[in-house]
C-alpha cells in the first residue's frame, strides 16, 4: 500500500513538471505582458520596428525633434482585425517606472492601427500592418525607455506583440573609442570600448546612484552590459576605463542566406521547391564549424535583415512571400549539457523553443526549420548550457577581436526628486570606425 502512494506521488509530480515545462514552452499563448520584444501569437510575423526613414536603424528617436518610428508586422490570417497600440515608460533596466499615463503622455493613450494591406500575388496570404509613432495625437512627454505593445479588439489582456524603443534628450556628450582587450588570449579575441561623459552644462549630484550607464552589441538585449560605474570623477568629466565589464566577445561576422528571388540559386541555397499544400521550401546548404578557421572579413547587417522581392518591383511589404527555411549544422554527435539554437534579429536575439535545433541522427547534424518573409538574413548559432542564461556564439563561430560589429552607449539619469529614467546621451560607434 505504502509503494502504490509512493508511485502515485511521483505520477503526480511527474505530471505536474511536465505540466509546467508544456507552459514554459507555450508561453507564446500566455497574455501577460513582456517587457521586452516579443511575439505573443503565432499567426504574427516580420514585427519590426525602427526609426522611419531607415529599416537598418535601431528603435531610437530624439525628444522633440520630429522623428518617428515605423512599426510593422504581417499576420499570416489574411484577413482584417482591430489592432490598436499602447506605450509603457520604462526605467534603464527595463521595468515599468512610476509614472502615471498623462505624465509622459499627451493626448490620446491609445491609437489604433488604421494602415494596412493584403498581400498580393504571393503563396501566403497576410495582412501587412504598419504604423508610425509617435503622432500629433501621441506625444511623448518623456525621454527615456519605451514599451510599445500592440494588442487585438480593443482588449489589452489579448497582447499580440510588444516592443522596445528609445528617446534620447541629448544633455551630455559622450566620447570613445574601442581597442583590442588586455591580457592572456583577450587580446585576440575581445573588443574593448573605453569611454568619457562630459556634463559641463549639466549637473550630475550623484554619479554612482543617479547615472545609469549601459552599453549593448550589435543593437542587442540579451547580452547588454549594465551598471557600469566610472573609473575616475571630475566635476565636469566622468571616465569609464580598465573596467572588463566593458569588454566584449568580438565573436565573428555574421552569417547569411539571400531569398530575394524564390526563382533562383543563391550562394547558401542548396534546394528550392513547393510541398503538397504549396508552400515554398528553400534547404541551405550545410553550415560549417568556424570556432577554429581564420578571421575573414565581409560585410553583413550585424544580426538584422532586409525584406525583400527581386522577383517583383512593386511594394514589398505587400508582394514578398514566405518560405520554410531549413537550416542544418554537421556535428558528430549531440551535446548533451546543453541544446544550439539560431540566433538573430530573425529570432527576436532570443534562445526559446521556436529557433531551437534538433538533433538528428540519421545525418549527424543539428537541424531547424524557420518561417521567413522573402530577404536577404543575418544570423548565427549559439549554444546554450542546461545551467546558464547566456548563449555562446563562439561555441562554433568562433572569436575574433578583427570582427566588425555595431555599439550603443546609453547614459541614463534620473534626477534628484523625480522618479524615472532620463535618457540623456548615447555614443554610436563601429569597431571598425571608431
Amino acid at each position: 500500500m505504502r509503494l502504490h502512494k509512493i508511485y502515485l506521488f511521483l505520477f503526480v509530480l511527474l505530471g505536474l513538471s511536465a505540466t509546467y515545462l508544456a507552459q514554459e514552452d507555450d508561453y507564446v499563448n500566455d497574455n501577460q505582458l513582456r517587457y521586452e520584444d516579443y511575439i505573443y501569437k503565432p499567426n504574427i510575423k516580420t514585427a519590426q520596428l525602427h526609426e522611419s526613414t531607415w529599416e537598418f536603424s535601431a528603435p531610437l528617436i530624439k525628444f522633440n525633434s520630429g522623428e518617428q518610428l515605423r512599426l510593422s508586422f504581417d499576420d499570416l490570417d489574411g484577413d482584417q482585425k482591430q489592432y490598436s497600440l499602447s506605450v509603457i515608460h520604462c526605467d534603464a533596466k527595463w521595468n515599468p517606472s512610476d509614472l502615471m499615463q498623462q505624465e509622459y503622455l499627451q493626448g490620446f493613450y491609445d491609437l489604433n492601427i488604421i494602415n494596412f494591406s493584403f498581400s498580393i500575388n504571393t503563396l501566403q496570404k497576410y495582412t501587412h500592418y504598419s504604423i508610425l509613432l509617435p503622432t500629433q495625437n501621441m506625444i511623448l512627454t518623456k525621454s527615456g525607455n519605451y514599451i510599445v505593445y500592440v494588442y487585438k479588439d480593443g482588449d489589452k489582456k489579448d497582447l499580440v506583440l510588444s516592443r522596445r524603443f528609445m528617446v534620447y534628450d541629448e544633455k551630455v556628450t559622450v566620447v570613445s573609442t574601442i581597442q583590442q582587450a588586455i591580457g592572456d588570449d583577450a587580446q585576440y579575441e575581445k573588443q574593448h570600448i573605453d569611454f568619457s561623459i562630459i556634463n559641463s552644462s549639466y549637473d550630475i549630484t550623484n554619479n554612482h546612484v543617479d547615472l545609469k550607464v549601459v552599453l549593448t552589441q550589435n543593437n542587442r538585449w540579451d547580452n547588454a552590459v549594465y551598471d557600469i560605474k566610472p573609473t575616475f570623477n571630475t566635476p565636469q568629466k566622468l571616465t569609464y576605463s580598465l573596467d572588463n565589464t566593458s569588454t566584449f566577445n568580438g565573436g565573428n561576422e555574421f552569417r547569411y542566406f539571400d531569398t530575394r528571388s524564390l526563382r533562383t540559386y543563391t550562394e547558401r541555397i542548396q534546394n528550392s521547391y513547393k510541398d503538397e499544400n504549396n508552400k515554398n521550401h528553400i534547404e541551405l546548404t550545410p553550415e560549417e564549424n568556424r570556432r577554429i578557421k581564420n578571421y575573414i572579413f565581409y560585410p553583413d547587417f550585424n544580426g538584422s535583415f532586409l525584406i525583400k522581392n527581386k522577383d517583383m518591383n512593386g511594394n514589398q511589404d505587400t508582394e514578398a512571400d514566405y518560405a520554410y527555411v531549413h537550416f542544418f549544422l554537421p556535428y558528430p554527435a549531440p551535446e548533451a549539457s546543453g541544446n544550439f539554437y539560431l540566433l538573430g534579429k530573425m529570432s527576436n536575439w532570443k534562445l526559446d523553443k521556436a529557433n531551437k535545433m534538433e538533433y538528428d541522427y540519421s545525418k549527424k547534424g543539428y537541424k531547424c526549420t524557420l518561417y521567413l518573409k522573402q530577404g536577404y538574413y543575418n544570423y548565427m548559432y549559439a549554444f546554450l548550457n542546461d545551467n546558464t542564461k547566456a548563449g555562446d556564439e563562439t561555441m562554433v563561430e568562433g572569436n575574433h577581436w578583427e570582427t566588425e560589429n555595431d555599439y550603443s552607449i546609453y547614459v541614463y539619469h534620473r534626477q534628484r526628486g523625480t522618479y524615472y529614467d532620463q535618457l540623456i546621451g548615447i555614443r554610436r560607434l563601429n569597431s571598425r570606425k571608431p
